[in-house]
């Protein structure tokens, strides 16, 4: 079932917005010049390798130097820059961090078996006792082994089949423990890493490495959430109720102009009440902000969702942000076209107020499964009267057949298609079929803006 609210005859151009130059191609040019100069220490601290024993072990040390190395990327990418939060986008950045991570352990794996291998062969023992060897007997080993173990859990946890299985506080906080598994594995790097024994600048540029990242993590994981809650001192004011399972949450602030949040933004947000304070969940800001107030609107999926809808005015409220690149510098056509889904209505509702657009240059489909599904359904209306915006929701058929968001559906709704941007959220499930359908309706993938929340 298909409901569309038609806009006005258009009047005039809206002027195109300045496009914003993404960091990512400098940043990985970066990444990767780091990587060579890791490469160039092995290459400078290694004279004729011959044998068997010295090439599994050459090849061994490259690849744990090359772990260290992707270790600090790891933890940088887990810093919450604002270069990479705003500039790449957090999904993105989130992306990044994953493919590093598996980058990582399987560096460390390849870097244990190779040495051990290596130094078995040197020594004409077999490798279960020449590991036993390693751990026992060499400086700093027994600290760099619980560090390698840590990592590879951490890694476990972190699969898509098995954190799907796990409550997110659970998996947060055993993610968090990267950082003691990085700890403990910097002693043994240094101790044992022959590239540094005897090099009094490899050392000092490991260390300036290594101090330079976690200056990050205080900074902007630490001192700077510090600076905005004491600041702007947040608390809810009210809880609504939008629709069946779904709450949105008034939070008031002092000087909350200065945050400088734009629209189709988030924080991640920590609730100060019992059993929600252990961990911090990303929400979308569903309201521009003014008049000392932000919104945000949840649909109960999970047990801190779920709890949203309880929350009491006065509970104090810890904050981080604002992150995301899902903002009108992304654009770079006069048409826009929003595709929501389920509650990833909530950044888009805030674009769909102060995006610049003529009148019917810009569109809003809203994907839900009942129309008392719609969430925030009245201001979208609202908003499409006043601007003259086409809203268009798709919902399932009466007997609850599902509609889908098809390629030929989208060219009969916007003949021009091609020529939008369009800025996509909803569930992974329907946003990568929407992705989908978007491409095969002529939509050029740079033209496809997504964010994802999905941890």
């Amino acid at each position: 079932m298909t409901t569309t609210h038609s806009p006005p005859p258009l009047r005039h151009r809206a002027p195109r917005p300045a496009r914003r130059r993404s960091p990512a191609v400098p940043l990985l040019a970066a990444a990767g010049a780091g990587g060579a100069a890791v490469l160039g220490l092995w290459w400078q601290g290694t004279g004729v390798v011959s044998g068997a024993d010295g090439w599994l072990t050459g090849a061994g040390r490259i690849m744990g130097l090359m772990c260290g190395y992707m270790c600090a990327l790891l933890v940088a990418l887990m810093a919450r820059v604002p270069l990479l939060e705003k500039g790449l986008g957090s999904d993105r950045t989130a992306r990044w961090h994953a493919s590093a991570g598996r980058w990582t352990v399987g560096l460390l794996l390849g870097h244990i078996v190779l040495i051990t291998l290596g130094y078995a062969a040197q020594s004409r023992t077999d490798p279960v006792s020449e590991l036993g060897t390693i751990v026992l007997d060499y400086p700093e080993m027994l600290k760099g082994t619980a560090g390698a173990a840590v990592l590879a859990l951490v890694g476990f946890v972190s699969a898509r089949a098995v954190r799907r299985r796990m409550r997110y506080e659970t998996w947060y906080y055993l993610h968090v423990l990267t950082y003691a598994a990085i700890f403990l594995a910097f002693g043994h790097q240094l101790a044992l890493g022959a590239d540094f024994a005897g090099g009094a600048a490899a050392r000092a540029a490991w260390y300036a490495l290594y101090l330079g990242v976690a200056a990050l993590v205080l900074w902007f994981r630490v001192l700077v959430p510090v600076r905005l809650n004491v600041r702007h001192r947040l608390r809810v004011e009210a809880v609504v109720r939008e629709a069946p399972g779904v709450s949105s949450v008034w939070v008031s602030g002092r000087r909350l102009e200065a945050l400088g949040a734009e629209p189709g933004q988030f924080f991640r947000w920590r609730f100060l009440a019992p059993g929600m304070w252990g961990a911090s969940h990303p929400y979308s800001l569903s309201a521009v902000p003014r008049g000392g107030f932000l919104r945000i609107t949840v649909k109960a999926l999970g047990d801190h969702s779920a709890s949203v809808a309880g929350l009491t005015r006065g509970t104090r409220v810890w904050a981080e942000g604002p992150y995301g690149a899902l903002t009108a510098g992304l654009r770079r056509s006069r048409r826009v076209l929003l595709l929501a889904g389920g509650t990833g209505i909530t950044p888009l509702r805030t674009l769909f107020e102060t995006l610049p657009a003529a009148p019917g240059d810009l569109t809003l489909l809203y994907r839900a499964r009942t129309a008392e599904e719609l969430a925030l359904r009245g201001e979208l209306e609202s908003i499409a009267a006043g601007r003259g915006a086409r809203l268009v929701y798709v919902l399932n058929d009466a007997d609850g057949t599902r509609t889908d968001v098809t390629a030929d559906g989208l060219r009969r709704m916007l003949p021009d298609i091609a020529a939008h941007d369009v800025y996509l959220c909803g569930p992974h499930g329907l946003a990568l079929a929407s992705y989908d359908a978007l491409r095969e309706a002529g939509v050029p993938a740079s033209r496809v803006h997504y964010e994802s929340f999905e941890l």
